[in-house]
């Protein structure tokens, strides 16, 4: 074994990459909650979508471990799940409605997009290509999304519409300020005040600096929900069974011809697009955390190798029945906790397959719980937003216009889309005018013109 991970070079040892595994599964099993409850309004079975995401991490980080060596977790990406979500349910209003099948399509077909750009080099020519602030709003801006997704499914934010005319069901109707007003939720909801004391749970914890302290506080709120009745204990165990119901899987449900006829492009893009710098910046940022950067010939090799097993997991997880499976940034506890090689991923991976026959378990905890840690995960998304440079125009213009209009247009895309053109044009001016000197990879005009081409083409549906 010590051959094989290498622990004296990498300064560790067995115990630590154990004891390592675990604070990362600690740290990412909410997933495991999560997961189910965003992709069940699409029509998906929640016994399905809980054995994908546990076999799809399971299987994807054991894989890490083993062929790369990497203390890095995978599992289906939050953010990417709530598009999947939103994508799906938001065409039913639409002549062309995209179903499951086609949207786990869209999600294999990313996966083989990933596996040609790693093997050819070019994911790492569109990292490049990419300015750094840009790359830190796409994070913030799937913070804010994720944000919102809990703050409406908790019921903390609510939508009030006091309409002058007719709104017709089932479709996007354009409202003035005045008509519509965001607000908080009522107190007089269950919901509402359990997701609070959950949010106040997990901040103590975190404030503590609990290992694991989302799981815990996921944990603790689902004890408390019991406890007052606001989950039926023996209902639940009733329908649901330890052991694992297999035949519920939704193993290559996949629609090729649906989603050429759909023609799904931008959302095959929007999935490819997001995951690809979602994934480098986990994956580098814990290869400097772990000390792997400081042979950067090294440290690119093993990241290099540690895309390609991602690029396979995108597709393995579509295979399974799930959205994305991504590299998650909470695998940062991990090597924070010691954790060196690929020891710490197995360990990690095999809690997940574990983890199947806990159904009963996930199943007893409250929408108030995992409502309020999709709030925390923004939070830690969040912090990126330090990294952005807002002193300087044709990066903060730009970076502003990406993480404001994915939560306040609800979609991920439309913040990329305008961060992308925005750059491309402010720079561009910027250096005819001689007033500085800004990097446009030619990629990036390619990128410009592509989605310019998209929104006068398909418009904004």
């Amino acid at each position: 074994m010590e051959r094989f991970f290498k622990f004296k070079e990498h300064g560790t040892n067995f115990r630590t990459e154990i004891m390592a595994g675990l604070t990362t599964f600690m740290t990412m099993a909410y997933i495991l909650a999560v997961n189910p409850i965003i992709l069940t309004p699409t029509g998906l079975d929640w016994t399905a979508v809980f054995l994908a995401t546990a076999i799809a991490a399971g299987i994807f980080t054991i894989a890490m471990g083993l062929f790369v060596n990497f203390p890095v977790a995978l599992a289906p990406g939050m953010g990417l799940n709530a598009y999947f979500a939103s994508t799906v349910i938001a065409s039913q209003a639409t002549d062309k409605p995209i179903s499951v099948a086609m949207g786990l399509t869209a999600v294999f077909i990313s996966g083989i997009i990933f596996i040609i750009l790693t093997l050819t080099q070019i994911r790492q020519m569109l990292i490049t290509a990419v300015p750094d602030s840009l790359k830190h709003a796409i994070t913030v801006g799937i913070g804010l999304f994720i944000t919102i997704v809990g703050l409406k499914g908790s019921g903390l934010m609510t939508v009030a519409v006091t309409a002058f005319g007719d709104i017709k069901a089932n479709a996007y109707t354009d409202v003035s300020g005045s008509e519509t007003v965001i607000h908080i939720g009522s107190f007089a909801n269950e919901t509402v005040i359990m997701t609070v004391v959950a949010l106040f749970i997990i901040g103590i914890l975190m404030v503590m600096r609990v290992p694991g302290a989302i799981l815990w506080g996921i944990l603790g709120t689902t004890v408390l929900s019991i406890i007052l009745g606001q989950v039926d204990f023996k209902k639940t165990f009733t329908n649901q069974t330890w052991v694992p119901d297999f035949s519920t899987m939704n193993i290559g449900h996949f629609d090729f011809p649906g989603v050429f006829e759909v023609g799904i492009v931008t959302v095959v893009l929007t999935f490819t697009f997001v995951e690809l710098f979602d994934t480098f910046g986990t994956l580098v940022g814990t290869a400097n955390r772990a000390g792997f950067m400081k042979d950067p010939v090294e440290g690119k090799k093993r990241v290099g190798k540690a895309m390609f097993v991602d690029a396979v997991a995108v597709s393995g997880g579509a295979l399974l029945g799930t959205s994305t499976v991504t590299a998650f940034v909470e695998s940062s506890a991990g090597v924070a906790q010691g954790g060196r090689t690929g020891l710490t991923s197995i360990t990690t991976g095999v809690c997940f397959l574990l983890a199947i026959f806990l159904s009963p378990v996930v199943a007893l905890v409250p929408a108030a719980a995992t409502n309020a840690a999709l709030i925390i995960v923004g939070v830690l998304m969040l912090q990126s937003v330090k990294e952005i440079d807002f002193s300087d125009m044709v990066y903060a213009i730009p970076s502003f216009l990406t993480l404001a209009l994915m939560p306040f247009t609800y979609s991920i895309a439309n913040g990329i889309s305008f961060g992308i053109v925005s750059y491309v044009v402010l720079a561009t001016v910027a250096n005819v005018s001689n007033k500085g000197k800004y990097k446009v990879h030619w990629l990036m005009w390619i990128l410009a013109i592509l989605i310019v081409g998209r929104y006068v083409i398909m418009g904004t549906e």
